[in-house]
């Protein structure tokens, strides 16, 4: 089974972080949601979620992907904060998935992941001269680094991160379940 984690911090956004657990765990794939801390994550409209599990702990597992979900200021502190910069390199050593929505790109870019990569993000959160080139596409692949501008384009995201790690079959599967 397919491993995903989803660090949340504080004012992550909603839509997205829900779409991207709701739709990975209907493809059977095992999502942990980690905190970057051990309280309930309070996101940037007051949802409030429990983690799965504390940063520290869940950091030890072995993943195939990593998701940050966006919002403000939720990018900004994960982007705070260093456990996250050194995950992502960890993950991009061993060749691994790093997915990121709306203003979570940041955070790509801050741990040096998008130098000359293709991506995208939402609106303003980034700018060309950090080294990459932002299509403004809804979702852009660019070998292992996926990214999405924003909430609307949430459902489209997750699953092109269904298909990267379950397949064609599966993603279709969820999608006609979804009735898009």
């Amino acid at each position: 089974m397919k491993k995903v984690l989803v660090p949340l911090a504080a004012g992550f956004e909603e839509l997205e972080a829900v779409t991207i657990i709701d739709l990975l765990r209907r493809a059977s794939i095992e999502v942990t949601v980690a905190g970057l801390d051990d309280d309930v994550i309070t996101g940037s409209r007051g949802t409030r979620i429990l983690p799965d599990k504390r940063l520290d702990s869940a950091s030890s597992s072995a993943y195939d992907m990593i998701v940050l979900p966006g919002g403000l200021p939720g990018a900004d502190n994960l982007n705070n904060d260093s456990r996250i910069h050194e995950l992502l390199q960890q993950m991009a050593k061993k060749g691994r998935y790093i997915a990121a929505i709306c203003a979570a790109p940041k955070v790509l870019a801050s741990a040096g992941l998008l130098q000359n990569k293709r991506m995208t993000s939402y609106p303003g959160s980034l700018s060309e001269a950090e080294g990459m080139h932002n299509t403004g596409k809804a979702v852009v692949v660019d070998g292992n680094i996926i990214t999405s501008r924003g909430p609307g384009t949430a459902m489209d995201f997750a699953l092109q991160l269904i298909q990267l790690l379950a397949g064609d079959a599966v993603r279709r599967q969820v999608e006609e379940g979804l009735q898009r």
